[in-house]
C-alpha cells in the first residue's frame, strides 16, 4: 500500500511525468506555473473571494479543458495570421491556381457525393471518363471528406477546403504542444507547438498540399499516443493491474488507422515513428502485457484503415500501382534537398525585403525539389542551443537523433552542396547514379518505401525533433534565476522567429475563382450526364503520366456542373486507365494535336479514316462539351474536322459542342 505523499516506482507524478525510462521525463519541470494545475494554481484560485469576478476567472482558468480550449483558440488565430491572406480567400471566392488544389476540392466533393449516394469513394468514372480510375493510392483524404461532408453539402467543396486550410496550422501547433508537454514545462511546450505549426515548411504545404498538412498532424499525435502507452503499461505493471494500457493501445491504433485515411505518406512516417518508440521498449523487457497491448493497437489500426487498405490492395492486384523501377529511382532522386537549404534562412524572409538571404535564391544555396523543406536558421540555432544546455536529458538526445537522421534522409540519394551534386562512392541503381553514403539510397530500395519518392517529406518528421529541442531551450532560459532577462531573451528569439514563420503565398502561383458561372452555366444546365473534355487534355498527378497539363480550373468546375471529366489528376495514374484512354481514337488524336507537350508547333496529318474513327468514338462516348483553354489552332481544326462547332466563348475559353446529326 502506498503511503500518503509518496508513489511507487513507475507511478505517474502530479504533473503527469512517467516512470524513468527511454522516453519518460527524467526529472520534474524546473518550475510550475499556475496554468499547469500545480498547487500554486489551486491556492491562487481559493485565495480570491468566491463571489468576485477575479475568483471566478481564476477558477475557470484552473480547469484543464478551458486552458486547452483557450490555447487552441490562440493557436488558431496565430495560424490565420501566419498564413495571411489565405483566410481572406473564401470571402473573395478564390483558390490558389494549382492542379493540386483543384484536385483536393474535387476530392472533397466526390467523397460527399458518394456519402449521399452510398457509393464507393475509392473508384470514380467522373475522372478519365468514360474509362474511370482507381483512387486507392490517391490523395482523396476520405476521412477529412467524411468529416467535412455537411459543410460540403451546405456551402460547397471550396468552402470545406478553405476551412481545412485555415484551421490546419493552429491544429498542428496544438497537437505538437500536447506531445511536448509530456516532457517540457508549459512555456517550452507552447513555444514548441508554435514553432512546429507555424513553420514555413508546414504552412507552405497548407497552402498547396492539403493532404500533407493534414497528414502531418498525425506525427505528434502518434508520438504522444505511443509514449502514453509506454508509461501506462509501466504504471499498470507496477501496480499489478489487469489489462495494462489496453486503452492506450486502442488510442494508438485509432491514430495510425486514421492517418492512413488522410494521407498514406504521412501514415508511413507515423508507423516508422511508432516503431522506433515501441519496438526497443518491447525488445528490452518483453512481456505478455506489452505484446497484448501492441497487438490490440495493431488490430484497431487495421480495422480503422481497412477501407483504404482494401482499395489499395485492389489497385495493386489490378496493376494500378505498377511503375518501372527506373521511373521510381529517377523521381526519388529528384526530390532531395540541398544540404545548405535545410538549415538556411527560410524563403519566408523574402516577404520582409530580405530576399537576398533567403534559401534557393539566384545567388545562394542550391537544391529544393518541391515546397520549402527547410528548418530555417532561427529554429536550427535554437535547437542546437537546446541540445547544448539540456544535454543531460535523454529526451534531448532522442530529439536530436530524430532531427538529424530525418535531415539526412531528406537530402535524398545524392548530396547537393550549393548547386553541385556529389555522389560519394557512387553506384548505379536502376539506371540512376546514387550514393550508398546517403541514407535515403537504402530506404528507396525497400519494397513499399520506394513508392514514397519524395525524400524531402522526412524533413517534416525531423521538424518534430527540432521543435522539441527548441522548446527545451526556451524552458532552460526561463528557468534562470534572473527572470526578466530570461523573458527578454525569449521575446527576442520570438521576434526573430517571426521572420521565418508562416507563408503568405508564392508570387509565381496565381489565383483562380471558385466558380466560373458564365462558362459553366450552360454545362450545369445540361443534365444528360455527357462527358466534358478539356484541352489541353491529360492524365496527370504523380506517376506515370499521359498527355499534357490541363487547366487547374477544370476540376473545380466539375464540382459545380457534376459532369464526368475526361481529364484526371491523381497521385498514381493506373496503367489500365492510360491504356483504356489510349483505346479511344478521339483522345489519341487530341493528344497528338497538343503542341505544348513538346514545346513547339506540330502539324497533325490525320487520315480520313482516323478522323472518322475519332468522330464515331466521340459520339459513342457521349462527349457533349469540349473546353479549349488555349488558342492553339491545331486543336480547333481537329474538333471542326470531326464534327464539333464553336458554341460560345466565356472567361477566355472556347466551348465546342457536337453538331447535331
Amino acid at each position: 500500500m502506498n503511503r500518503a505523499g509518496r508513489s511507487r516506482r513507475g507511478q505517474l507524478d502530479a504533473v503527469g511525468s512517467g516512470p524513468a525510462g527511454m522516453l519518460e521525463r527524467e526529472d520534474p519541470p524546473a518550475s510550475a506555473s499556475p496554468a499547469d494545475g500545480s498547487p500554486a494554481a489551486d491556492s491562487a484560485a481559493t485565495s480570491a473571494p468566491a463571489g468576485t469576478s477575479r475568483g471566478r476567472l481564476l477558477r475557470a482558468a484552473s480547469r484543464p479543458a478551458l486552458r486547452h480550449l483557450g490555447l487552441l483558440v490562440v493557436y488558431l488565430a496565430a495560424g490565420v495570421a501566419a498564413t495571411w491572406p489565405r483566410a481572406t480567400y473564401p470571402a473573395r471566392h478564390l483558390l490558389p491556381e494549382t492542379r493540386d488544389v483543384s484536385s483536393y476540392v474535387w476530392d472533397l466533393w466526390w467523397t460527399a457525393h458518394q456519402v449521399v449516394h452510398l457509393g464507393n469513394p475509392f473508384f470514380t468514372n467522373h475522372l478519365a471518363a468514360p474509362v474511370g480510375t482507381q483512387l486507392g493510392f490517391d490523395t482523396t483524404m476520405p476521412l477529412a471528406g467524411l468529416i467535412m461532408t455537411p459543410v460540403t453539402l451546405l456551402f460547397g467543396p471550396s468552402a470545406s477546403f478553405a476551412v481545412l486550410t485555415i484551421i490546419s496550422p493552429g491544429l498542428a501547433c496544438y497537437v505538437m504542444y500536447r506531445v511536448a508537454r509530456l516532457w517540457l514545462n508549459a512555456p517550452g511546450a507552447i513555444a514548441a507547438g508554435a514553432l512546429f505549426g507555424l513553420s514555413s515548411m508546414l504552412d507552405w504545404q497548407d497552402w498547396y498540399h492539403l493532404n500533407i498538412a493534414l497528414g502531418t498532424l498525425f506525427l505528434p499525435m502518434t508520438l504522444e499516443a505511443a509514449v502514453r502507452l509506454r508509461r501506462k503499461v509501466a504504471v499498470r505493471q507496477a501496480g499489478d493491474a489487469s489489462r495494462p494500457g489496453l486503452r492506450q493501445g486502442v488510442i494508438l491504433g485509432v491514430v495510425l488507422g486514421a492517418s492512413v485515411l488522410v494521407n498514406q505518406e504521412s501514415a508511413v512516417l507515423a508507423l516508422l515513428l511508432a516503431a522506433v518508440v515501441l519496438l526497443p521498449w518491447l525488445a528490452r523487457h518483453p512481456s505478455a502485457a506489452r505484446f497484448r497491448t501492441m497487438a490490440a493497437g495493431a488490430v484497431i489500426a487495421l480495422i480503422v484503415a481497412s477501407p483504404q487498405l482494401i482499395a489499395m490492395a485492389q489497385q495493386v492486384i489490378a496493376g494500378g500501382a505498377t511503375v518501372s523501377a527506373h521511373v521510381l529511382a529517377h523521381t526519388a532522386k529528384s526530390y532531395g534537398v540541398g544540404l545548405a537549404d535545410l538549415f538556411a534562412p527560410s524563403q519566408r524572409i523574402g516577404s520582409f525585403g530580405l530576399s537576398g538571404l533567403a534559401a534557393t535564391t539566384a545567388h545562394s544555396y542550391g537544391r529544393i525539389g518541391e515546397g520549402m523543406p527547410m528548418f530555417g536558421l532561427v529554429l536550427s540555432v535554437l535547437a542546437v542551443f537546446g541540445l547544448v544546455v539540456c544535454w543531460r536529458r535523454r529526451i534531448t538526445w532522442l530529439s536530436a537523433a530524430l532531427w538529424l537522421v530525418c535531415a539526412w534522409l531528406a537530402l535524398g540519394a545524392v548530396l547537393w552542396v550549393g548547386r553541385t551534386p556529389y555522389v560519394p562512392l557512387g553506384q548505379v541503381w536502376n539506371g540512376e547514379r546514387v550514393s550508398p553514403v546517403m541514407l535515403y539510397t537504402w530506404v528507396m530500395r525497400v519494397p513499399g518505401l520506394s513508392a514514397l519518392r519524395e525524400a524531402d517529406r522526412f524533413a517534416l518528421l525531423g521538424l518534430l525533433g527540432a521543435t522539441m529541442l527548441a522548446g527545451s531551450a526556451v524552458d532552460w532560459i526561463l528557468a534562470r534565476r534572473h527572470r526578466w532577462p530570461a523573458v527578454a531573451a525569449v521575446a527576442a528569439v520570438a521576434v526573430l522567429a517571426v521572420f521565418e514563420t508562416g507563408w503568405s503565398g508564392s508570387t509565381h502561383i496565381g489565383k483562380m475563382p471558385t466558380t466560373l458561372p458564365a462558362l459553366d452555366r450552360p454545362i450545369a444546365a445540361d443534365h444528360s450526364g455527357s462527358i466534358v473534355v478539356d484541352a489541353p487534355f491529360g492524365l496527370r498527378g504523380g506517376i506515370p503520366l499521359y498527355g499534357g497539363q490541363f487547366a487547374a480550373e477544370s476540376l473545380v468546375m466539375a464540382t459545380s456542373d457534376g459532369h464526368p471529366r475526361g481529364v484526371s489528376y491523381t497521385s498514381w495514374v493506373p496503367a489500365a486507365t492510360i491504356e483504356g484512354i489510349k483505346d479511344h481514337p478521339f483522345y489519341t488524336v487530341l493528344v497528338s494535336c497538343q503542341s505544348w507537350i513538346r514545346g513547339k508547333p506540330v502539324v497533325v496529318h490525320a487520315s480520313a479514316a482516323r478522323l472518322a474513327a475519332a468522330r464515331r468514338d466521340a459520339r459513342k462516348m457521349g462527349i457533349g462539351w469540349v473546353l479549349v483553354w488555349t488558342k492553339d489552332p491545331v486543336v480547333a481544326r481537329y474538333l471542326t474536322d470531326i464534327g464539333f462547332r464553336l458554341d460560345y466563348r466565356a472567361d477566355g475559353v472556347a466551348v465546342y459542342r457536337p453538331v447535331s446529326g
